[in-house]
């Protein structure tokens, strides 16, 4: 009993620094697992929020102070077991002596390190807000020595890493060059340069090509509740759309794989805003805009401003990442051209008329339309009804099906070239 009362202050000043430890582990955790979009809320948030939002637009200052303040701990933390230690084995307690060891270096991995990352994990902006300004003073006390810290970390990446180099801006002209000179190495493989292809053909294609058209999502007036989703169904996209209240164009979207409970009423609150963009801009403006402003959804409108389609940002990585750029594949999940003959065609009316040229190899004739479904529409001036035929350049076309599988589906025949023709 003797023995435990003189090793209690020691016990308490462990105790103590495992919480100091955890505070910080938690803190690093919570600051910088927010997300982008998270960050810009809590620009304007409540103080702690502010706080926190300071504290990471500065992360290298942020994480050297954390990490200083951390190791300072962990080194009290082990000096008093080791001091502990020490007294026990005095004692003729060597038993005691090796378990207090092994539990004192169990207790900090898990209460200092795991523990507490794990529930900043799980509540990163409320943490992050409780935890600011407690540790701002700690960031504010260890920058006097910041200095240092920079120095020592500059001098050991010249010592390891002597040729270390940021790389520079790559343009899509230097990825074109790439693709041409890499074509024929073997060591490239085909995925590779599948994914580079498609990260320059973002450049050229429109976002009116590329979009979910206004048939193929549902948007949600608020209020909205749990029961619309259970009535509607989950959106294909994984995005639930919420419009205006007094209007159907869209305004807010929520990521549903990334809500962890839903409430009942009113989820339109947990909404981001989205962006808009002309139908004429390219998917890679779209890209570009999106993660400069932190958005998931873009908003495809026409000349007089009325939506037409929405692009979400997993649009756009499977558009990297395919084998094959194709929008009827990506949005019905059906082939966009089936052969039935060396002259006919059964085609998607969603396929894409860039695609469908390339697949075909003939030149199309010039078009405002993007689909083949639209190139129709425009001849007959009217929807398409099925039997539907017209004449497009070398092509005959008819409509064979309203309701297959991808919707609008047109046999597309070419024409034998007569002497005429020639």
């Amino acid at each position: 009993m003797a023995n435990l009362l003189e090793l209690l202050p020691w016990l308490i000043a462990m105790l103590l620094l495992m919480a100091g430890s955890g505070f910080f582990s938690a803190s690093e955790a919570a600051l910088f697992y927010l997300r982008p979009r998270i960050r810009e809320k809590m620009r304007n948030g409540t103080a702690g929020e502010q706080m926190a939002f300071k504290l990471s637009q500065r992360p290298e200052r942020l994480l050297s102070a954390i990490l200083f303040w951390n190791l300072v701990i962990n080194i009290a933390y082990f000096a008093i077991s080791s001091i502990i230690v020490i007294r026990l084995e005095a004692n003729e307690s060597r038993s005691a002596s090796v378990l207090f060891a092994i539990l004192s270096l169990l207790a900090i991995i898990f209460f200092s390190e795991m523990l507490p990352k794990n529930v900043a994990v799980l509540r990163p902006r409320w943490l992050a807000s409780a935890f600011s300004i407690p540790l701002s003073f700690a960031v504010r006390a260890v920058d006097p020595i910041m200095p240092l810290l920079r120095s020592v970390n500059l001098i050991s990446r010249r010592i390891f890493w002597p040729g270390f180099e940021p790389e520079s801006y790559m343009e899509v002209a230097d990825l074109e060059k790439a693709i041409e000179h890499t074509a024929d190495n073997a060591d490239l493989i085909k995925q590779e340069q599948t994914v580079m292809r498609n990260i320059v053909a973002l450049s050229s294609i429109r976002v009116d090509e590329w979009m979910r058209p206004r048939t193929q999502f549902v948007t949600f007036q608020p209020p909205v509740s749990r029961m619309d989703l259970v009535k509607h169904g989950l959106p294909a996209s994984g995005y639930l759309l919420v419009s205006e209240p007094d209007s159907l164009e869209v305004s807010h979207a929520i990521r549903l794989d990334n809500q962890y409970e839903l409430a009942d009423e009113e989820i339109e609150r947990f909404a981001e805003p989205v962006q808009y963009l002309p139908w004429c801009a390219t998917v890679s403006e779209a890209f570009e805009l999106m993660s400069q402003r932190h958005r998931e959804v873009t908003v495809v409108v026409n000349e007089y401003g009325d939506t037409i389609g929405v692009l979400t940002i997993e649009d756009i990585l499977e558009t990297v990442f395919q084998d094959s750029l194709s929008r009827a594949r990506r949005l019905l999940d059906v082939e966009p051209i089936t052969k039935i003959d060396d002259s006919i065609w059964h085609v998607a009316g969603m396929m894409n008329l860039r695609r469908l040229g390339k697949q075909l190899q003939v030149e199309l004739p010039e078009t405002d339309n993007v689909t083949i479904g639209g190139v129709m529409q425009g001849v007959l001036q009217k929807l398409c009804e099925t039997d539907d035929e017209c004449q497009w350049g070398p092509f005959d076309l008819k409509v064979i099906d309203l309701d297959s599988p991808s919707g609008l589906l047109i046999e597309l025949r070419l024409r034998p070239t007569t002497e005429d023709d020639a």
